[in-house]
């Protein structure tokens, strides 16, 4: 991808040395995404890109990745993450040549596709780009991108809320900025309005989501941009997102979005792209649910017998 390539070239950048060979898709996200940029904004790019066999099937390499607990309950597994390698990032990369500033964060399709199943909000946005945003994309990116849909499901609402709220509490938050930009915001303000525009925008596009299984990213950019600009008090985004949760809660429970994604379908996607990219996937694929359903199966069996948990720690005391 040239532009990896270009800055790559310069030594402003320290990707993976096959990452640009083998990046599938690379979209600029933010307030350019959101159709609310200015002339100060930084490039926010995201994307993915298919590693090396052996960092998708690390067992190819003789890897074996057990499956973790949190808590005492098994962590979920959408697919058989590769533990040594989910993502590259680097931001605040300044090309003063070109005048521009970028902040890289580009995935392993494994974990692109984990985000997008738990409805992550970024990664979400990152498939609903306007075609002027999209910077590459090879035919697995475009397979990917025509069957976006397929990802959403009812449990966007509480993934969407969750980010927003976080977003109104950071709003009005005196905690220290490592950055430095919000205090400055604040100061002008009263709030920091980068997070209220932010509250708007996702309340919004999980309003789009239950009611019509698509997304806008710009559809109240003017809005947005008015938060921006300081034309909407604290008060009026606090009311405005109450409103609209409300409405949220509503629609969540007439939306026929479905309550999961279809795994089969995601699955059968990711294996089409994967096949795609290196031509065959015979000889590498394996049965990740029936490994897991096993290591259960020992772990009851160790629970019963010698009253055992999960790396040998005894629960009865004896």
């Amino acid at each position: 991808m040239k532009l990896l390539n270009h800055l790559e070239a310069k030594r402003l950048i320290s990707p993976p040395s096959w990452l640009a060979s083998n990046l599938q898709y690379l979209t600029i996200m933010g307030s350019e995404a959101y159709g609310c940029a200015t002339d100060t904004s930084d490039k926010d790019l995201y994307g993915f890109v298919i590693p090396p066999k052996d960092h998708v099937f690390p067992h190819t390499a003789g890897i074996i990745f057990v499956p973790q607990k949190e808590g005492g309950v098994w962590k979920p597994m959408h697919f058989l993450p590769n533990p040594a390698w989910s993502q590259w990032q680097q931001h605040g990369v300044v090309d003063k040549d070109a005048g521009k500033k970028y902040d890289f964060t580009i995935f392993n399709i494994v974990r692109y596709f984990d985000l997008l199943v738990e409805n992550n909000p970024n990664i979400i946005d990152s498939l609903f780009t306007s075609t002027e945003c999209v910077m590459h994309q090879t035919r697995v990116a475009s397979m990917v991108r025509e069957q976006r849909r397929i990802f959403l499901h009812k449990g966007i609402w509480h993934r969407f809320k969750q980010y927003a709220m976080s977003q109104l509490h950071k709003m009005t938050s005196k905690e220290p900025d490592p950055n430095g930009n919000r205090a400055a915001l604040r100061e002008k303000f009263g709030f920091d309005v980068k997070f209220g525009y932010n509250v708007c925008r996702l309340l919004n596009e999980c309003e789009q989501v239950l009611t019509t299984g698509e997304i806008d990213l710009r559809q109240i950019n003017e809005y947005l941009k008015a938060i921006r600009r300081g034309d909407v008090s604290e008060a009026d985004i606090r009311r405005w997102a109450t409103e609209k949760e409300h409405a949220l809660e509503g629609l969540f429970a007439t939306t026929k979005l479905p309550d999961e994604p279809p795994m089969g379908q995601v699955k059968a996607l990711l294996f089409a792209c994967l096949e795609e990219h290196y031509g065959t996937l015979e000889g590498v694929l394996i049965e990740p649910d029936a490994a897991i359903m096993a290591l259960r199966q020992i772990e009851d069996v160790l629970r019963k017998n010698r009253g055992l948990i999960w790396g040998g720690v005894k629960q009865d005391g004896n």
